[in-house]
């Protein structure tokens, strides 16, 4: 059974997510390598582009971002949080473009990120995802049987936030079996209902990437990025496709008559067969005229690699990034501007929205932990702030270290703080090279 129909027979939901949810997970195949359009057979592969527009737009959106959470105890009890997660922020961002969608859950020792593959939209308000069923499992000790949970999260009439959390078992991960007690499965420590009173925001935070969904407008689940190239995602694959092809079967061959040369595997004295060279032919010649001809096949690449980065350019602007922000080259294949310039708004513009939507998945995953601590008396409770600092997509180290030193130059800065932004020394050292709080540079 589908986990649509399981969590409508233990639930009583229908899934809200509409035909976007499968949309998103046709574009998930593409991401991860299988587009609908490969054909062994005709010789069309992928080069998984749209992977690399993902890790580009990831990793421009989470350059250098630093997460403070002031306050008390609380507060340094989430920033602990925040801490053993700072590393799979891009890995989140990335999978969020990819699917347009993920939820991040917190479950009380980490944070859960689920796909649109496990996961139902029960619950709306004002566009924003307020209630779902999200799906986990895993196989017992023995690895013989498979245990998958449900866990439903809604808002209930009088305003109270309700869990509840069902069981299956099966052979696999596909065979969500029968209905067992959780005391029989590995979430034994959970409860099957929970109630929570004063809640403003979910229990999960929602990472949905900006824009309309065309699939279904009326669907909150986001477009992944590359969901308006997908055309062109296909071209590409076979314009690369054919010029591997074409560099495949641009072999020198040549056709020799087989009067002027000796069936190959003839013996020759005691020093074996006769072998011809690997790029000659041995045809039957209607006449002497006839008796050699080379084949020698002229390669178009100039002219294909106009045509892919045509393409590129082309997926990058639907994408959302600026005009020829991705350029293919014979040397090092595909790569991308060096340096986001300031004039190139298209993409800062795009990098904005999506560290917006970050931040605000960021601020529901924090409030989830929080409220959650409240409830497990994980940390003393008290208020916290949160701060978001990203790095600016347009840096430029030189230009940089050059503006810094000229604040030094006309005295606005010491230069023991150039020393340690720029050159790595602790302060200690900064001050004492600079003369400054110590010894001298001179002793």
């Amino acid at each position: 059974m589908t986990l649509a129909s399981r969590a409508e027979e233990l639930f009583g939901v229908k899934d809200l997510g509409g035909r976007a949810a499968g949309f998103a997970a046709r574009c998930a195949g593409v991401y991860a390598g299988r587009p609908e359009w490969l054909d062994p057979g005709e010789g069309i592969g992928t080069v998984n582009f749209a992977k690399s527009v993902c890790e580009e737009l990831a990793r421009l959106a989470t350059l250098a971002v630093k997460i403070t959470v002031s306050g008390g105890e609380r507060a340094r009890w989430l920033q602990k949080q925040v801490d053993r997660v700072y590393f799979r922020l891009r890995q989140w961002t990335e999978l969020g473009c990819a699917w347009g969608t993920v939820i991040l859950k917190p479950n009380g020792e980490d944070v859960d990120l689920v796909t649109p593959d496990r996961f139902l939209i029960t619950q709306v308000r004002g566009g924003t995802i307020t209630g779902g069923v999200f799906q986990s499992g895993q196989y017992d000790e023995q690895g013989k049987r498979y245990f998958t949970r449900l866990e439903y999260h809604r808002f209930l009439p009088d305003g109270r936030y309700a869990i509840s959390n069902r069981c299956l078992a099966g052979g696999s991960p596909l065979d969500r079996g029968e209905s067992v007690a959780m005391e029989a499965t590995p979430w034994a420590h959970l409860q099957g209902e929970v109630t929570v009173q004063g809640l403003e925001r979910p229990l999960f935070s929602v990472l949905r990437m900006p824009g309309a969904n065309h699939a279904d407008p009326a669907s909150p689940l986001g477009p992944p990025v590359f969901a308006g190239a997908l055309r062109e995602l296909q071209d590409l694959d076979t314009a690369y496709s054919r010029n591997t092809e074409e560099v495949f079967d641009s072999r020198r061959v040549s056709l020799v008559d087989d009067r002027l040369t000796e069936q190959a595997g003839t013996p020759v004295g005691r020093g074996g067969a006769v072998k011809l060279p690997r790029f000659v032919r041995r045809v039957f010649g209607m006449g002497p005229q006839e008796y050699y001809q080379a084949i020698d096949p002229a390669l178009h690449t100039a002219e294909r690699l106009a045509g892919i980065n045509a393409l590129l350019s082309q997926i990058g602007f639907k994408c959302g990034f600026s005009n020829g922000y991705f350029v293919f080259n014979e040397r090092s294949g595909v790569m991308t501007a060096t340096q986001v310039e300031a004039d190139d708004r298209r993409t800062v513009q795009l990098v904005k929205d999506a560290r917006d939507r970050l931040e605000d998945a960021l601020d529901g995953l924090i409030y989830a932990m929080d409220k959650m601590a409240d409830a497990m008396d994980l940390a003393p409770a008290g208020a916290y702030e949160t701060v978001y600092d990203f790095g600016d997509v347009t840096y430029n180290r030189e230009e940089d270290r050059a503006r810094w030193y000229g604040y030094v130059a006309d005295g606005r800065l010491p230069f023991w703080y150039y020393l340690i932004k720029f050159e790595g020394y602790s302060r200690e050292e900064a001050m004492r090279l600079a003369g400054e709080g110590g010894e001298s540079i001179d002793s």
